[in-house]
């Protein structure tokens, strides 16, 4: 068994133990905290899930490094992405969902060995979607393998997007102009609330498109990978390459539908993380 396979084993089954305290907590009354905004939440479930998998993970792997949003959001430190291996995680993306007891959340968690993805799992315990990638391996939900739609028209496309916890005035304009330049251009926009779970609906081919500024590179480190092994692609929102740490994103089931969505977006460059 390689290093990767027994990191890939261990993760799987930390990420059930922490998808079950979602699904224990999600009816329950919640200690509710916010954090850069009234809407940037936390809960108790969020800090609990990832002492779960940072634990479990430096218990068997000391030398592994961690980019947790609450660990990071607690010490206001900018993130530091080197070779080692790194886990990035979501406790729980999707935490407004969580608060309202909405079924689309889910824990987000990539493993970066040498600044590249090797593992990807997003799982939303509420209604068990599993979906897992490895480099080189293809993408898989509840242990099907799952490929994007392949669509290539922007006019036939069903669109992820989303308002985001910022309320920043340029921002949300931003968001309100491109939200009037693609309803007139695609079959559809949808929003689930969890920027980990709208990639994965591009991944497995039930969406085309998905854009968002804003996020940070625990919102999309395992969607990407996600993404890539179904297939898809994964740029930045105005044509170049991804970058985890630039905070935008833009997922497609092909090149030629990325392009299209590249020409119609209006651009929002938030700081980087």
């Amino acid at each position: 068994m390689s290093e990767l396979d027994q990191y890939y084993d261990l993760v799987i089954e930390l990420v059930k133990q922490g998808g079950q305290l979602i699904r224990e907590n999600i009816n329950r009354q919640k200690t509710i905290l916010t954090k850069s905004s009234e809407v940037d939440l936390v809960t108790e479930t969020d800090q609990m899930v990832e002492k779960l998998l940072m634990n479990g993970i430096s218990a068997k792997f000391p030398d592994h490094k961690f980019i947790g949003e609450e660990n990071t959001a607690e010490s206001n430190r900018r993130v530091e992405l080197t070779d080692a291996p790194t886990w990035i995680i979501d406790p729980v993306d999707g935490t407004m969902n969580f608060v309202h007891a909405m079924p689309h959340t889910c824990i987000s968690i990539a493993l970066y060995v040498n600044k590249v993805a090797e593992i990807g799992i997003v799982y939303n315990p509420v209604i068990e979607q599993f979906f897992t990638a490895r480099k080189g391996k293809g993408a898989f939900l509840n242990g099907q393998r799952i490929r994007v739609s392949d669509e290539k028209a922007l006019s036939k496309a069903l669109v992820m997007m989303e308002m985001g916890t910022s309320r920043d005035p340029e921002k949300v304009r931003v968001v309100m102009e491109n939200l009037r330049a693609i309803v007139p251009l695609v079959h559809g926009t949808r929003a689930l609330g969890s920027c980990a779970l709208n990639m994965c609906m591009v991944a497995m081919g039930a969406s085309d498109l998905m854009f968002e500024f804003g996020i940070h590179i625990w919102d999309i480190a395992a969607g990407d990978l996600i993404v890539r092994e179904a297939g898809g692609v994964c740029i930045d929102p105005a044509g170049g390459d991804f970058d985890a740490l630039s905070r935008r994103v833009l997922c497609a089931a092909s090149s030629e539908l990325a392009h299209q969505a590249t020409q119609v977006l209006v651009q929002y460059y938030p700081d980087r993380d």
